[in-house]
């Protein structure tokens, strides 16, 4: 089972004492904000969402690791690899996606579980080419993304929500930054 720690956060598989947490983190409007149309979910969706995430794993080598902060146990939401087939224009390729609660924003965490994520999709699982599938306006995950040495690619619209998105792109052949 995949694990990566970095200085301050365990990235790891999800457990079932993850929903609740991880739900709380989705119940927020503000975390909610740029993801899709907006929509907050609750612990089912949370659920369901947690499963899907555990079978890419069985079914592609990688997904969404569950990021617990080391000092204290505490899941401060998910970062890692997805396939993004809800925009086919840019596949095939593998996004790095992160997704926090409020509570651990401005503290450079999803930055440094990006790095991890994008690290692991390169060294250990050979991919080729990493993006990240953010809406326009979503200032704080561009500099993310920006931080990671993505540069942005396209902007197109995404099919499910119909709000505008920067799609931003890295190659194996960059390199690869060190957590900050």
């Amino acid at each position: 089972m995949v694990t990566l720690e970095t200085p301050r956060l365990i990235l790891r598989r999800w457990r079932e004492e993850d929903v609740a947490p991880m739900a709380a983190v989705h119940a927020d409007p503000e975390v909610m904000r740029w993801i899709r149309d907006g929509s907050v979910r609750d612990e089912q969706r949370t659920r369901d969402g947690i499963q899907a995430w555990e079978g890419e794993w069985e079914s592609r080598g990688f997904g969404l690791f569950a990021v617990e902060i080391r000092s204290t146990g505490e899941l401060a939401g998910f970062a890692g690899l997805a396939v993004p087939d809800y925009l086919p224009e840019v596949l095939p390729a593998v996004e790095v996606g992160w997704r926090l609660g409020r509570s651990h924003w401005g503290q450079g965490l999803a930055t440094e579980a990006a790095v991890a994520a994008v690290r692991f999709g390169f060294e250990e699982r050979g991919l080729e080419r990493i993006v990240s599938i953010i809406q326009v306006g979503n200032d704080a995950s561009e500099r993310i993304a920006t931080k990671l040495g993505m540069h942005p690619v396209r902007e197109t619209v995404h099919p499910t929500c119909d709000r505008r998105v920067r799609v931003f792109e890295s190659t194996s052949d960059q390199s690869v930054p060190t957590a900050r």
